[in-house]
């Protein structure tokens, strides 16, 4: 990765207050991630579905739509890890937004630091549950799925969001077949679960970027998408 965000990865924060953007915004970037910023839920679900964040922090209490309903929505085409922020401190809320697919819930006001470490330990679990390891190798390459690192030998590969989205998502999944749909709603949105030829052109980037040691690493499914060979 070339600079610190890419290296985290992206975080959109879906909230309507201007305070929780002035908060946030340099706390995330001190440590590395990119920032996508929402102050309505029908924003904060475009950009979820164009930008391919990798955490969404979402309030309940959205002045377009309600928060529940929002994650709903949000649910319909994204496993993306959401922390739920919000001052609603009933113990029916949390529970409510945790059965309703989110992944954590934390009360304004709130400590940086513990929103980082619930961040880290959100990232595990889900790496966990998807059986992947957290460093992916396969012949000399090595992707870090915690730390967004990917390297050649002892050489840092520069890889633009998409394109790392794109190639973690393999790693994730790797010896599976994973169709165009699949691929292009995870990493463009539902919008564009129609447009193989991204995926094309970024297959093909990521291809030439691995150069001869990523030979045979991402095979082609003809007609139904792409297999990341299992790591080593």
């Amino acid at each position: 990765m070339t600079d610190g965000a890419q290296r985290q990865g992206r975080i959109l924060v879906i909230d309507d207050e201007a305070q929780i953007h002035r908060f946030l915004r340099p706390a995330l970037e001190a440590v590395g991630y990119a920032v996508e910023r929402a102050d309505t839920a029908a924003e904060g679900l475009r950009l979820a579905a164009s930008r391919a964040p990798d955490v969404v922090l979402l309030d309940l209490g959205l002045p377009d739509m309600d928060g529940m309903a929002a994650l709903g929505k949000l649910r319909g085409f994204s496993d993306v890890p959401v922390v739920v922020l919000s001052a609603r401190d009933r113990e029916a809320d949390k529970i409510a937004a945790l059965d309703g697919g989110a992944d954590d819930y934390l009360e304004k006001p709130f400590a940086v630091g513990e929103l980082m470490a619930r961040i880290r330990a959100m990232q595990r679990r889900r790496l966990a549950q998807e059986g992947a390891p957290p460093v992916f190798h396969a012949g000399d390459l090595a992707i870090d799925l915690l730390k967004r690192t990917v390297r050649l030998g002892e050489t840092p590969l520069a890889l633009s969001p998409r394109e790392y989205a794109l190639l973690a998502l393999l790693a994730r999944n790797a010896g599976k077949v994973m169709t165009h749909r699949q691929l292009l709603t995870a990493v463009w949105g539902p919008a564009h679960v129609q447009d193989v030829q991204y995926l094309r052109v970024y297959i093909g980037q990521l291809r030439h970027k691995l150069g001869p040691a990523g030979e045979g690493l991402i095979a082609t499914e003809p007609g139904v998408g792409y297999r990341m060979r299992e790591a080593d």
